[in-house]
C-alpha cells in the first residue's frame, strides 16, 4: 500500500499545486486542515475547489470555483487532488470519475493526528485524518477513508476503503469496518466487532454485535432497521 502523506512532497516557493474536490461545508473544513499542515511545514498551494455541483458564488473560503471532475480529468499540470466528499458512496463515486494520470490523492493528517512508525498505522491515498484523531496501534486504514475530528481508532481495528467516520465515532480494538462503512457522529464500534460493507451506523448508537453488509442501524445497543 503506498502512503503519500502531506510531508513526501518537496514545495517549491509557492508549494505543490492541489484542488479540493467538493465545494461544501467538509471541503472548507479540508481547506483548513491544509492551511495547518502549512503552517507547520509550508508544502501546498491550495488552487481552489472543484464540484460537480457549482457553488452559488464564484469563490468558495476566498479562492475561487475551478469547474467539474470532467474540467479536473482536462488538466495538463500534476495536481494533488483532496477529496472531500463527506457520503462514503459519494465519495467513491467522485474518486471513480477523476481518471486523469496527472492527478495523484495524498493522505492529510492534522499534525496533532499523525501516527508515528513506532504504532504501525498504514494508510490508503487519500485518507483524510482530522484534528483531535486518535489512533493507537497496528491499524490498517484503507483508500480514502475519513477521520471527522476527534475519532478514535483501536489497536488491530482495519478500516476498509472509502470508510467515513464523523466526528467523535469510536472504533474500539481489533473491529472491521467494511468498505465505505459511515459511522455518524458519537458512534461507538465495540471490540471484535465486523461491520458489514457499506453498511450506516446512526448517529450515537453502539454496535455490540456484527452487522450484515448494506444494513442500517440506529440505537443502544444499536439494531438494524
Amino acid at each position: 500500500m503506498t502512503t503519500l502523506f502531506f510531508s513526501d512532497y518537496e514545495a517549491g516557493e509557492t508549494g505543490a499545486p492541489l484542488v479540493i474536490f467538493g465545494a461544501g461545508g467538509l471541503g472548507r473544513e479540508v481547506l483548513l486542515l491544509l492551511r495547518q499542515l502549512n503552517a507547520r511545514h509550508p508544502t501546498w498551494e491550495v488552487r481552489g475547489f472543484y464540484d460537480d455541483q457549482p457553488p452559488a458564488t464564484p469563490t468558495v473560503a476566498g479562492l475561487p470555483y475551478l469547474g467539474t471532475a470532467a474540467d479536473l480529468n482536462a488538466t495538463a499540470e500534476p495536481l494533488a487532488v483532496a477529496v472531500a466528499v463527506g457520503n462514503s458512496a459519494g465519495r467513491a463515486a467522485v474518486v471513480g470519475r477523476l481518471t486523469s494520470s496527472k492527478l495523484t490523492f495524498p493522505a492529510l493528517v492534522h499534525p496533532q493526528s499523525e501516527p508515528d512508525a513506532d504504532q504501525r498505522v498504514t494508510l490508503g491515498e487519500g485518507c483524510i485524518i482530522q484534528q483531535g484523531c486518535l489512533l493507537t496501534c497496528d491499524i490498517s486504514l484503507g483508500r480514502f477513508v475519513l477521520l471527522n475530528l476527534g475519532c478514535t481508532v483501536g489497536h488491530d481495528a482495519v478500516l476498509e476503503d472509502f470508510c467515513s467516520l464523523m466526528p467523535h465515532a469510536n472504533v474500539s480494538g481489533a473491529v472491521r469496518l467494511g468498505i465505505g462503512c459511515y459511522l455518524g457522529t458519537n458512534a461507538t464500534v465495540i471490540q471484535g466487532v465486523a461491520v458489514g460493507e457499506g453498511s450506516t451506523v446512526g448517529a450515537g448508537a453502539v454496535v455490540v454485535r456484527d452487522l450484515q453488509a448494506g444494513v442500517t442501524a440506529v440505537g443502544v445497543p444499536a439494531r438494524a432497521l
